[in-house]
């Protein structure tokens, strides 16, 4: 089953495994992942020109991956900006002051809205429509940003994503593999999905409130506009003109959900919509408050937004880099076609572990959390699918039972993993848009995560 592994599978593990220590001893991994594009390009290629191009090639691959994420979140901080600037902000959240009144209030609000907003449009968009609307309140009521993040980040890209019970683009693909109706994953997966939900959001939000308590975590009540009013020149509009743009603004917003339903826009195109409106509404917004001026302040805003977006992606883009090379950008990056017969490395890898465990119900279940969690690893999140879904089935056919259950598990195991929660670079939306580290985030989902695999995995063999 699969492919014999080769040297760039072992080089591709061993950075994976230096990776994730110099990450727990909280050590910058940047050169780490650089050096590993390196070495497998090296590998693979046996010449040191292309495997030096090879370096900066990794870059523009993983910028055009992330391009379209970077800037909507940097639209919506310059939109932001000159809504707090104006006092706008201010009047716009009013109405969701008087509903979110506690930190827990607002964890627990931005998970759900975010949730069910991502089941209909995906985490990307959601977690833009968040960050203008929802997340200013949570931060005058003194819920960390970092708080604001993690629920963003468990709802959407973890609940959310790995049911995908509306749009169905994962139960598809881990149907198909399996050989199964993707109904019949949907049905399989609410019990686990419930389970995995709430133990590992309850966990988080647990050891928030406690670090909040030891003062680890310090309130942003104080702090919810101060940076942004630092470097944004302070505008003012009338009560009537800010009243004016308090209420289009959820508006409009609010249409855009309409457009996603009616149009069937999904993912990419559902963030587009969401990022042409943020500019709409800067434009607007600029014109009333600066009027002649409105011209230089807007590009003024935009170039903070975009300065913004790149100062918080640039860590990320080459350990992102590293990363894709486990998927379907090894060709594209170094240039040199893996060894035939590979679906890529991680996928080569996770084969492997499938084809050398022993098959019983206990480790099946074992297997296909072990084989999703790797397949994860590379950020995509659906990626592995196809994988976890083909070795459920070889689990299911030689236990006899539980192929739907199994492909559920690998269909969870692997959309928290890489969707993501515990991947810094696929987590990047909900950390920018909070302004908070997508590594101190990662650290921080981590526990709950795998609090929640273990807790799922077991409950999944009293299904098979």
């Amino acid at each position: 089953m699969g492919i014999e592994l080769t040297a760039l599978h072992w080089i591709y593990l061993l950075f994976i495994g230096l990776t994730i220590l110099l990450m727990i001893l909280r050590r910058d991994i940047t050169i780490i992942c650089i050096t590993g594009v390196l070495l497998l390009a090296f590998t693979a290629t046996g010449s040191l020109a292309p495997s030096i191009s090879a370096i900066f090639t990794s870059f523009i691959y993983a910028i055009s991956e992330l391009l379209s994420i970077i800037l909507v979140i940097s639209i919506i901080t310059s939109m932001s900006r000159i809504l707090m600037a104006t006092g706008i902000n201010d009047m716009m959240i009013s109405p969701f002051a008087k509903i979110i009144k506690t930190p827990a209030l607002a964890f627990w609000t931005i998970g759900i809205v975010m949730m069910v907003i991502s089941w209909f449009f995906w985490p990307s968009p959601a977690v833009a429509l968040m960050g203008a609307v929802l997340l200013p309140v949570a931060l005058r009521v003194g819920l960390p940003a970092l708080g604001a993040a993690i629920a963003m980040n468990l709802f959407g890209h973890g609940i959310a994503l790995s049911g995908d019970f509306i749009i169905q683009a994962a139960p598809k693909l881990s149907g198909d593999a399996a050989g199964l109706a993707a109904s019949e994953v949907i049905a399989a997966s609410i019990p686990l999905i419930i389970i995995m939900g709430v133990v590992t959001t309850v966990t988080a939000f647990i050891f928030l409130k406690r670090d909040m308590k030891k003062g680890k975590l310090y309130s942003t009540k104080e702090f919810a506009s101060e940076g942004v009013m630092k470097e944004t020149e302070k505008s003012e509009l009338s009560p009537p003109v800010k009243r004016f743009f308090a209420a289009i603004i959820p508006i409009l917003f609010a249409a855009n959900i309409g457009m996603m339903f009616t149009l069937n826009l999904q993912g990419g195109e559902a963030t587009a919509l969401i990022g042409g409106t943020s500019v709409l509404i800067l434009i607007f917004t600029s014109i009333a408050a600066h009027k002649r001026q409105a011209l230089e302040k807007t590009t003024k805003l935009l170039i903070e937004g975009l300065q913004f977006g790149f100062r918080v992606f640039g860590p990320v883009i080459p350990i992102a880099a590293f990363f894709y090379l486990g998927g379907g950008g090894f060709e594209q990056m170094i240039g040199s076609p893996l060894p035939e017969g590979s679906e890529g490395i991680i996928n080569d890898l996770g084969t492997a572990l499938a084809a050398v465990v022993p098959v019983t119900k206990s480790v099946g279940a074992l297997t296909i959390t072990a084989v999703g969690v790797i397949t994860g690893l590379d950020g995509s999140g659906f990626s592995g699918l196809p994988l976890t879904g083909s070795i459920a089935a070889l689990f299911g056919k030689a236990i006899g039972s539980g192929t739907a259950s199994l492909t559920a598990l690998g269909q969870i195991t692997t959309i928290w993993v890489g969707g993501g929660t515990i991947v810094p670079w696929a987590l990047i939306p909900a950390a920018a848009i909070c302004n908070v580290d997508p590594f101190e985030l990662a650290r921080r989902n981590l526990v709950p995560v795998i609090i929640g695999l273990a807790v799922t995995t077991i409950a999944a063999l009293f299904f098979i």
